[in-house]
């Protein structure tokens, strides 16, 4: 069996996990929390990164950030994972959803001003599969408005819009290092401060509401409870496991976008025959090789096909079901415009397995059973139209 995804393992890794053991340091904001922090401040070129438990986590604190209460708006594309719209639901927000553009998947920049009212208190933006949204055009519209940015870039570490890195260009970034990510910890996340007014009160938000960051920095000479908070500590343990991996990041990035090639140029001539869609990355990103996804005709033709391989011992996954049309997304908020990609677009793609040190034996066997679903499927089609004809 192919899984769809194997967890990224680095020998390397253990020593680091070894080291945060025997220095009796396991819990948050020990050593490999700040030697992270401090990595991918220098690599990315952010402000402030904090390490978190989770990406759902530093959303969670970037809705209290921002101050989101009972009734405020916020507006983000159906097309993404439930934690995107809970955090803020969470705060009592109302979720605003706009249709996504179809080519990368993203928010589509040119409805997001239809759908600002008095209420609007935060746009989302998600880098579906690493490929960054339109960002100008986006900060554009947020700016002219007032209106803070939060880019959920869960799936974008290791991705650029225009030489700036994913989740430093809107007022607030979110990562995630979940074991599906191109680097993990099993469970975790980050919360990229780029505007520096947040930074105090998310030092306190993420120390369970207390000044205790400022204490052991030597700033006061003790800490209480100030605000609201959490225990958004991630344990030594797991950071310790990721530190390993950002130290091997460009190695790990090539070994993942080399698949993503593969891929895409074994399948190039069924897109070209318009068999199938594949994935677009605009001028200007530069993307992390995050997935590789195709396009079917049709939801009957996905389905079939995730038959097909899994009967063929590969294992390949649908994204989300949008949003909005589920029930605690039709309890929570509302479609602004029409679904016009949405839905539809959702319902076509599916995702290929992709994975660190993937052999190549088993790239050349999830190729090869793609292509014979697609030459079995265009003869069939080719069938039905001649049917039709006659």
């Amino acid at each position: 069996m192919i899984p769809f995804n194997r967890t990224v393992y680095l020998p390397s890794a253990l020593g680091y996990v070894g080291d945060a053991v025997f220095n009796h340091k396991l819990a948050g904001d020990g050593k490999y929390t700040k030697l992270c922090s401090e990595w991918m401040e220098k690599h990315f070129m952010a402000d402030k990164v904090l390490m978190t438990t989770s990406c759902t986590a530093a959303l969670e604190i970037a809705a209290i950030l921002l101050d989101i209460h009972e009734g405020d708006e916020v507006i983000m594309p159906s097309y993404t994972f439930v934690s995107t719209a809970n955090a803020f639901v969470m705060r009592g927000a109302r979720i605003v959803f706009v249709d996504i553009r179809p080519d990368t998947m993203n928010i589509d920049e040119e409805k997001i001003e239809a759908a600002i009212t008095e209420r609007t208190k935060a746009i989302v933006v998600v880098h579906y599969a690493g490929i960054s949204c339109e960002m100008d055009r986006i900060m554009d519209i947020a700016g002219k408005r007032g209106i803070p940015v939060v880019e959920d870039a869960a799936q974008g570490v290791m991705s650029f819009y225009k030489g700036h890195a994913l989740g430093t260009i809107g007022d607030l970034g979110c990562y995630s290092f979940h074991e599906t990510k191109n680097y993990t910890m099993g469970e975790g996340g980050a919360i990229l401060i780029n505007n520096l007014k947040y930074l105090e009160r998310a030092e306190i938000i993420r120390e369970k509401g207390t000044n205790r960051t400022r204490f052991y920095r030597g700033e006061i000479d003790k800490y209480s409870w100030v605000d609201i908070g959490s225990s958004y500590l991630p344990s030594e343990f797991n950071v310790s496991y990721l530190y390993g991996q950002l130290l091997a990041a460009d190695e790990i990035n090539q070994n993942r976008i080399s698949v993503w090639r593969y891929y895409y140029e074994e399948l190039e001539k069924f897109q070209k025959e318009g068999v199938i869609e594949l994935p677009i990355v605009p001028e200007g990103c530069i993307h992390n090789a995050h997935m590789f996804y195709i396009k079917l005709k049709d939801l009957d033709t996905r389905s079939r096909f995730i038959s097909y391989m899994q009967n063929k011992g590969i294992h390949c996954v649908f994204h989300y079901v949008p949003l909005h049309t589920s029930e605690a997304g039709q309890k929570y908020g509302c479609f602004a415009g029409e679904d016009t990609y949405t839905t539809k677009e959702s319902e076509r793609l599916v995702r290929l397995p992709v994975f660190y040190n993937m052999a190549d034996g088993e790239k050349e066997q999830v190729i090869e059973n793609v292509i014979n679903f697609l030459v079995q499927e265009s003869h069939v089609s080719y069938k039905d139209k001649e049917n039709a004809g006659k």
